[in-house]
């Protein structure tokens, strides 16, 4: 799995039972060169003939980390699934968010306006191409899960509902709240079927562009630099104000929404409306309450008061960060919020795990995107299988 932080491959090797129990038998991260991270953050501005051998280069890297993943644990999968690395993501076109200009036509028209036959209604690319890595290996790949999903009228994300389900499903109810570059939250209930999940929004994304930026770091470690800092009152209420988050849920956003533009242009409208520049420390710690807050606003909106959550389990690289922690801690108070590791799993090795588990599910012939949290009309079976 390679995510919107562009850092890296984590891996992991699980084993599923029949009886869908799922254990995690290895688990390892292997981070990206610096300049591969910089080529995928450019690849949306990207010629053709750049983002095709991207396409191979990712291949190469992804089936490295399978192959150092094999040969370290001494285990020899009988699959191996690849997420592929997303290089752009657009929701169907009536769940746009007004901030995000995409520059996408809804749908095909002819001359006179009519819409075409078949109407595009949101498109996703994931790239890292699924026949290297099985040549490399030898060993069969599952990829490309998103494109079914949103075939039947999905979001196509988020799509770790059913394997959250998987591993937290019980009796309790509780909140899976992923914070990647993208932040997601699964509510998971005993049944499937009322299991729902959206982005809420930035994860560490606009932190680790503020940190590249002013720091030449790729990311704010500890949340060390927002320590220092203090949130900057006008802009933390601009960046509230972004449409997206007062939208319900089914939806899904990207880094086409919470990227570099997006930085520059709150940046300098609170520089404008001020009349003087924010320091570095408080641009940081300003979005790393923005992140905190607009994680606990969604749950204000869309979860809290509608499903009894016991517990709010947090992962992804967000929950490395101590300060972002400590404000959501502050923020859901007197609810537990607990770590992903306090469950005995890794928070790199999770979203590895999530499509390895939605893979079996792919070779069984057995559909596992979750309607309720996506949007589809149906259930899918999601990926195509790529054979050595």
């Amino acid at each position: 799995m390679s995510g919107t932080s562009h850092d890296g491959v984590d891996a992991a090797i699980v084993k599923i039972r029949k009886n869908g129990r799922v254990k995690l038998l290895f688990s390892a991260s292997y981070p990206f060169p610096r300049d591969l991270g910089r080529e995928i953050g450019a690849a949306p501005r990207a010629t053709a003939g750049e983002i095709c051998t991207l396409n191979f280069r990712l291949g190469h890297v992804f089936a490295d980390a399978a192959t150092a993943c094999i040969e370290t644990s001494g285990i020899r999968p009988d699959a191996i699934a690849s997420h592929g690395q997303t290089i752009f993501h657009i929701p169907p076109a009536a769940d746009q968010s007004a901030d995000q200009s995409a520059g996408q036509p809804a749908c095909r028209s002819d001359r006179k306006g009519r819409p075409g036959k078949s109407e595009i209604s949101g498109s996703t690319l994931q790239i890292g191409e699924p026949s290297v890595i099985a040549a490399l290996t030898g060993v069969p790949v599952v990829a490309g899960f998103r494109p079914a999903d949103m075939a039947a009228g999905g979001q196509g994300a988020p799509l770790v509902p059913f394997a959250d389900h998987v591993i937290f499903g019980g009796r309790a109810v509780k909140a899976v709240q992923n914070i990647g570059g993208i932040a997601n939250v699964t509510v998971v209930t005993p049944s499937i079927d009322d299991v729902i999940a959206f982005d809420t929004g930035p994860g560490n994304c606009l932190i680790d562009i503020a940190t590249e930026m002013f720091f030449s770091r790729p990311m704010d470690r500890g949340g060390r630099i927002a320590a220092k800092g203090k949130p900057d009152e006008a802009l933390l209420k601009n960046l509230l104000a972004v449409s997206y988050l007062k939208k319900a849920p089914p939806k899904s956003t990207g880094r086409e929404l919470f990227g570099e533009a997006f930085l520059a242009r709150v940046l300098k409208g609170a520089k404008n409306k001020n009349k003087r520049s924010i320091s570095a420390a408080d641009v940081i710690s300003t979005l790393t309450h923005f992140t905190a807050l607009s994680i606990r606003d969604a749950y204000g909106r869309f979860i809290l008061g509608r499903y009894p959550i016991e517990e709010v389990i947090l992962t992804g690289g967000g929950a490395k960060n101590g300060f972002l922690v400590g404000l959501l801690r502050g923020l859901f108070s007197p609810l537990k919020v607990s770590l992903i590791e306090d469950y005995g799993i890794p928070g790199a090795a999770k979203e590895a795990m999530s499509f390895a588990i939605l893979a079996n599910e792919t070779l069984c012939g057995r559909p596992s995107n979750v309607p309720g949290a996506t949007g589809a009309r149906r259930k899918a079976i999601l990926g195509g299988i790529y054979l050595p």
